[in-house]
């Protein structure tokens, strides 16, 4: 590893501890929220100024509007929903394609999937869920800011340039990724998956590239990342034992756990990758199944199968929507 990638790595690691931190000191609810967001926000992107900041604070903010709208008016019917699930997620995946600040529209599928998976389910606090998601983009943000401060950057980071689209790449792009979105939020309500919310956003994080050679990469390697993650986070559990009611001893475990990950996820310069998919995996596994009267074995082993059988479903149904959508000029991948 360079200098620049060991700094982004404590700055990563340090924020993910951070957020669990406070949420945990604090017991407020989702804290998957408080671990994940640190990690989106420093392991997406190797820079962080005003504008990443207000991409970030734009997602959660439009977010939080979709998702009110969308009860307000179309709670009371199935096929309505889905229908308004498929415009936002058009509309996000149309702007991701486009390059046009990629990280909001990004944040903004991940923000929005989790929030309809969590409130689709009786007893779940819509008011809750927004408080809490602005309440970790904004310590977040702050964190971000501060570890940028304390551990900055030694030379400039150039960034990658987007790929110039026509027309018919775009709206390719933008219906793989809506489609398939869509898809993912039916099959999990439809089949009262309450429990499945890591492979219902993994099957949403692989089809970032928009692509079916790219989703089918990011699906692999993010099988083989939450296969390591979770071997890491069952070790984790068996090293605390009994002691997972102290969160001190918690906290630097997660450390630990997030150095491993994270350096994969640099070391590798893939951007979604093996490393990357482990990294969210130990955020998910700390955030929202730790508890003092649990453990994370059987959340890990659930974890790991249900991920490769969603994949794996999402897979076959890439495959017959590229080939669908290649028929026609206007949505041609060429």
């Amino acid at each position: 590893m360079s200098e620049q990638e060991s700094r982004r790595l404590l700055r990563i690691a340090f924020g993910c501890c951070i957020g669990f931190t406070i949420s945990k000191v604090m017991n407020w609810p989702y804290g998957v929220f408080f671990t994940v967001y640190p990690i989106l926000l420093l392991g997406m992107v190797p820079v962080f100024n005003a504008l990443i900041a207000w991409q970030f604070v734009g997602s959660v903010l439009i977010n939080i509007v979709e998702i009110f709208v969308l009860r307000s008016l179309f709670e009371h019917s199935a096929l309505l929903m889905t229908l308004g699930v498929f415009a936002l997620f058009a509309v996000h995946f149309r702007f991701m394609a486009r390059s046009s600040h990629f990280l909001m529209w990004t944040m903004g599928v991940v923000s929005i999937s989790v929030m309809l998976h969590f409130s689709s389910y009786p007893g779940a606090s819509l008011s809750d869920m927004a408080m809490a998601t602005a309440l970790a983009t904004l310590i977040a943000i702050i964190s971000a800011a501060v570890l940028y401060w304390l551990i900055p950057d030694k030379a400039p980071v150039n960034l990658p340039t987007p790929p110039a689209l026509s027309s018919a790449q775009i709206n390719h792009r933008m219906l793989m990724g809506a489609v398939l979105a869509t898809l993912s939020f039916v099959v999990f309500q439809i089949l009262d998956l309450q429990d499945s919310l890591s492979a219902q956003v993994a099957t949403v994080l692989v089809l970032f590239p928009m692509t079916l050679q790219g989703t089918v990469s990011s699906a692999l390697n993010r099988a083989k990342g939450v296969a390591l993650g979770c071997a890491i986070g069952i070790s984790a559990q068996f090293l605390l034992y009994d002691l997972i009611q102290f969160l001190p001893l918690v906290v630097l475990t997660l450390f630990a756990t997030v150095l491993i990950t994270a350096r994969l996820h640099l070391v590798e310069r893939a951007g979604s990758g093996m490393g990357f998919g482990a990294l969210t995996t130990i955020g998910i596994l700390f955030g929202q199944y730790l508890q003092p009267n649990a453990d994370i074995l059987y959340s890990s082993m659930y974890r790991l199968s249900s991920v490769v059988v969603a994949l794996a479903i999402l897979l076959i149904a890439a495959f017959w929507l590229d080939k669908l959508l290649d028929k026609f000029a206007l949505t041609r991948n060429v």
